[in-house]
């Protein structure tokens, strides 16, 4: 038995992170030391980091807290070309060592991050509300997943490593073993700028490639933060190269560099198809086919029959629509309701919306935050004008910059069709377009009916239905009565279909297998 294997059988069960309960007296004091604590550190300035070596750039990137958008979160130093052309290079010099470091040995760095964060969650937590706008319950939500990414990917790696199951033959030795690919660029999201980078980023190397961490610009002090537990968990320098800058530096020179074997991003569709196109293209000194690793974005919908218990259905679609400000990719922005029920769903939801509290999110009262940046709020409040043309605005359609940040109210439409604007294209706002059908299968082809497929869910006690959806419900990730969001590591393996991305199924079994590639070894005996 290889020493992988005798490793991993001390290692215990994965098991899902546990929320923290902010209703007890005692984790609130310590969320707010915590945000005390962090906001002491706002303005400090983060370097590049290179092969462990430091650099400053003339050009800064200012993080800005969008629920009080006069603070500064902190300051990070934009990359040059020439800069990321030597993280690429420092990157591959890393390479020739970690990718024969032994799975278990790069698995613990894993286990070990798990930890430190684990010890300083509230910590994380307070990041995540300041710089991204997340609410209490959001940010400890996500700094609960990329707990679980490590340690999830730790244990897969120790399965990727163990030994195959083939075909045995007489007369030869087979072997079958998973190895890396090389240096990937990394190219994570703001929305969850800790979890969906943590799982990106740890993938890539425990499975014993290096990579270069582009963060984004909206979110980067948090990503510095990461890789200071990286290289205090004694990382080697060179696996991790932070990297922060714009994102033409990512979506053109890293995608098209030529010593670039991967790239794995999470984001908007027009960027991630930007990404497949140039990385198809082989480059001069180029000799393998770039692999991309895709999660781009969502239509999703929430479907109501007759036959659901609309209550369970009314907090579903609120929740789901509004939870983050809709600024997930499996934020159900469309609520198609079949007629039978239709008025009294609205009458539900709407009696849910009246409980909302919108305000910045650093107080524990408010659940509702701001949107990102400014940008998003004009595109936001675009789309709103483009709604009061294509539904009837029962609630909220107001910007709400008087609050001190980028506050959107949260903005809903009835009577939309189901080809409107607002019920096709992506918006990532707090922004919900209910769909009357006429029955369940005029439901079924309404929410089929866009170019993605990333989630959706379907509230209804009727089974033959239920198992109608599983077929004929076309997302990668389908939720019966319960909400479309909140995709736990290692229970819903995550990823989605058509213009939603490759289907990664982050969190799950296969995942790892995008980082690596199957090598056989054959010997006559």
């Amino acid at each position: 038995m290889s020493y992988e294997a005798t490793h991993w059988t001390i290692i215990p069960p994965f098991k899902n992170e546990p929320p923290v309960n902010f209703d007890l007296p005692e984790n609130e004091k310590r969320m707010h030391e915590a945000l005390e604590k962090v906001y002491k550190e706002f303005g400090r300035e983060y370097d590049i980091v290179i092969g462990g070596k430091h650099y400053k750039t003339e050009k800064k990137i200012r993080s800005i807290n969008p629920s009080k958008f006069d603070e500064v979160v902190g300051i990070v130093n934009s990359a040059t070309e020439e800069l990321a052309d030597l993280a690429v290079q420092e990157a591959w010099k890393a390479y020739e060592t970690w990718s024969r470091t032994p799975a278990w040995k790069r698995a613990e760095y894993l286990l070990k991050a798990a930890q430190l964060i684990r010890e300083r969650k509230f910590e994380f937590d307070a990041w995540l509300v300041y710089e991204v706008g997340k609410n209490w319950i959001e940010a400890d939500a996500d700094v609960s997943e990329a707990i679980d990414f490590l340690e999830f990917y730790a244990r897969e790696m120790l399965r990727y490593a163990s030994e195959q199951p083939i075909v045995r033959i007489p007369g030869e030795y087979n072997e079958l073993r998973y190895i890396p690919l090389g240096v990937g660029a990394i190219i994570p999201p703001w929305n969850f700028p800790l979890a969906i980078l943590v799982g990106m980023t740890s993938a890539a190397i425990v499975t014993g490639n290096t990579v270069v961490l582009k963060p984004a610009s909206d979110s980067p002090v948090i990503a510095a933060k990461f890789f200071e537990v990286m290289r205090e968990v004694g990382l080697p320098d060179g696996v991790i190269n932070f990297l922060p800058g714009s994102g033409a530096l990512a979506g053109e020179f890293l995608v098209k560099h030529p010593k670039v074997r991967f790239i794995s991003f999470t984001g908007s569709k027009d960027v991630g198809l930007r990404i497949h196109e140039l990385a198809a293209k082989p480059q001069p000194g180029q000799i393998w086919i770039k692999r991309t690793v895709l999660e781009m974005g969502g239509k999703d919908a929430v479907v109501v029959d007759e036959t659901a218990d609309l209550d369970a259905a009314a907090e579903g679609i609120v929740v789901s629509a509004f939870g983050y400000q809709g600024q997930k990719c499996s934020a159900g922005s469309r609520a198609i309701v079949v007629k039978d029920v239709y008025d009294i769903v609205i009458e539900k939801v709407l009696e849910r919306m009246k409980k909302i509290k919108m305000g910045d999110v650093r107080y524990k009262e408010n659940w509702l935050g701001p949107v990102i940046n400014k940008s998003s709020m004009e595109k936001i409040m675009a789309y709103i004008e483009i709604g009061k043309n294509e539904g009837q605005l029962i609630w909220g359609g107001n910007s709400r910059e008087d609050l001190g940040g980028y506050f959107i109210e949260p903005t809903i439409f009835k009577d939309v069709a189901w080809n409107a604007r607002i019920a096709q294209e992506e918006i990532f706002g707090p922004l919900l377009a209910f769909i009357k059908a006429e029955d369940f299968d005029d439901a079924l082809r309404i929410a089929n009916s866009t170019e993605y497929g990333l989630t959706g869910s379907l509230y209804s006690r009727d089974r033959t239905r239920i198992e109608r959806a599983k077929e004929e419900f076309h997302v990668g990730n389908l939720y019966f009565n319960r909400k479309c969001t909140g995709a736990l590591v290692g229970v819903h393996p995550f990823g989605g279909f058509n213009m939603s991305g490759t289907d990664s199924k982050a969190g799950g079994r296969d995942y790892l297998g995008l980082f690596l590639q199957a090598k056989v070894w054959s010997e006559k005996i």
